[in-house]
């Protein structure tokens, strides 16, 4: 999955710490703070081809999408049924290490629960202590009359599971509208090479010509 969100930024902390791997610097206020462990869930995208047909009357399509769904044997935490994660004992749970360098003090990430301020010591089967599980979810989704090529629709919170209780991502169904053998289409129009003779050419005639679901006579 990809994710189409723009990433904020809160102050020359995170600037400096996006920069140089630094947390806090010059002794912020959030030092000892826990940061929150949530994070979003992957935004999912999903290339569908249809019809020229389905593209001009809409249409339900059936999608199977495999993505990671929480497990539902420790509820995403990781840990084995009856026990839970512990408070990482190198971060006392900040999810961060600080050092002091001169008259600096720096916190970077901790390198041993990466940043989630808490470890799993007894992992879950089921997830092997990751909290989520690869599942491929079926569903219906509505695409509507008129869709082009590269229309993107956006199907909310089908993406893939948060972790620690972060929200889920979305889904992206990207459409791509299949070459007709008969007819060229301009934006909401349909091109159609007929064949006549010289003499309907020259003297009119009266012919029926296809249409997408029929024919209609046309007057030359």
């Amino acid at each position: 999955g990809a994710s189409w969100g723009a990433p904020g930024f809160g102050g020359i902390e995170d600037i400096l710490g996006d920069l140089f791997g630094f947390g806090d610097v010059f002794g912020g206020a959030r030092g000892g703070a826990r940061r929150s462990t949530a994070q979003r869930g992957a935004d999912l995208r999903y290339d569908l081809e249809i019809t020229l047909e389905e593209a001009a009357k809409g249409m339900t399509a059936q999608l199977r999408i495999p993505r990671l769904e929480t497990c539902d044997t420790c509820k995403g935490s990781g840990a084995k049924a009856g026990t839970q994660p512990e408070n990482c004992s190198t971060c006392a749970g900040t999810g961060q290490v600080r050092y002091q360098q001169g008259f600096f003090s720096v916190a970077r990430t901790c390198h041993v629960c990466r940043g989630a301020g808490r470890v799993v010591k007894d992992p879950c089967e089921t997830c092997n202590g990751a909290g989520r599980v690869e599942r491929e979810k079926q569903m219906e989704v509505k695409i509507p009359a008129g869709v082009e090529t590269g229309s993107r629709l956006r199907v909310s919170g089908e993406g893939e599971s948060g972790m620690q209780g972060g929200a889920p991502g979305d889904l992206y169904v990207v459409i791509h509208v299949a070459e007709h053998d008969q007819f060229e289409r301009q934006g909401s129009n349909l091109y159609e090479a007929v064949p006549i003779t010289f003499a309907q050419a020259a003297l009119g005639a009266d012919i029926m010509v296809k249409t997408l679901d029929s024919e209609d006579k046309l007057k030359i």
